[in-house]
């Protein structure tokens, strides 16, 4: 983020704001303070806008001009998005790593959180054509769009709550979401065309999806094939069989009434207690003390400036 923030303004991007979402499930305001955005923000004079907030944006009926794979079905009343994303340039900033149900995830499935509200997970049985969907709506609003996504410690396994970080040494940067988010599933080793949302987006002409024809500049990446396995969790679980299996013919009675509610005490108390007390603040905590990237991690946790020379750049 620190970088981003400063090629932006040595390019001339002074006016930046930063824009946080939520789900049903975390919270954008203990997020921010865990992965130590407030200090950047502070020091770099850095606005934040939550788009679930009123008075930082509105939510408006947007008519997309490509045709919609299943957003328009899905939200019959019509696609809502932030009214303050029209017409701005953005950059995403989403990591290298997998995900329970879309096997990897990245620049595509950054807008998810931003231009859908809560009612997302309406979405999950038909996330790989949402995610297609969202981009031509990108393409449509943003004038330019950017991404730069943080491998230097990549997440394996059951992401992204769950995840095992690798130690990468990797910062990917590009205007086309579809070859970036290629090009790290390929590095993760994965084929990249066999990964739903890439292949839908690929097959739009919404990007290249496929390795061969991207060009890569910088450090080649044909030797990189990490071997990365998305395995499952307690929540991938009932998720494959909510969204994608037997129960998916529940989903309106799960997820549409209040017993929804249920489901996300679950989740809070699996990831946010269970999962923490037990394994991933042990996990975290072994990244942080242990490698170069955690050891840089907390000289912002302490709210201290990064040394000048030396560690990881």
């Amino acid at each position: 983020m620190e970088g981003t923030i400063l090629a932006l303004k040595k390019s001339g991007f002074d006016d930046i704001a930063c824009v946080q979402n939520k789900t049903v499930v975390t919270d954008a305001f203990k997020g921010e303070d865990l992965n130590n955005y407030v200090p950047l923000f502070r020091r770099y004079g850095i606005p934040v806008r939550f788009n679930f907030r009123d008075g930082d944006m509105r939510w408006v009926t947007y008519r997309p001009k490509a045709k919609m794979h299943v957003l328009d079905r899905i939200f019959p009343d019509g696609i809502r998005i932030p009214d303050y994303f029209q017409g701005k340039n953005i950059v995403h900033l989403p990591t290298v790593k997998c995900h329970i149900y879309t096997t990897t995830t990245g620049a595509m499935k950054n807008a998810f959180g931003g231009l859908l509200n809560t009612r997302r997970h309406y979405t999950h049985s038909w996330i790989h054509e949402t995610l297609a969907d969202l981009l031509a709506i990108q393409k449509e609003i943003h004038p330019g769009i950017f991404a730069v996504m943080d491998g230097t410690t990549a997440g394996n396994g059951p992401g992204p709550r769950t995840m095992i970080p690798v130690v990468k040494n990797y910062i990917l940067a590009g205007a086309d979401q579809v070859a970036i988010d290629a090009v790290a599933a390929k590095m993760m080793g994965f084929d990249p065309l066999s990964i739903g949302y890439i292949r839908i987006a690929h097959n739009d002409g919404l990007g290249t999806g496929d390795v061969r024809d991207i060009e890569i500049a910088g450090d080649g990446i044909a030797g990189e094939s990490w071997g990365f396995t998305v395995g499952n969790n307690g929540v991938s679980l009932f998720g494959n069989m909510a969204w994608f299996g037997p129960l998916r013919g529940m989903q309106n009675l799960f997820f549409r009434t209040p017993l929804v509610h249920a489901f996300i005490f679950g989740s809070e108390a699996y990831h946010d207690y269970y999962r923490w007390q037990f394994r991933d603040g042990r996990t975290f905590r072994r990244w942080r003390d242990g490698t170069p990237w955690g050891k840089l991690f907390r000289e912002y946790e302490t709210h201290r400036e990064p040394a000048a020379s030396g560690g990881p750049r």
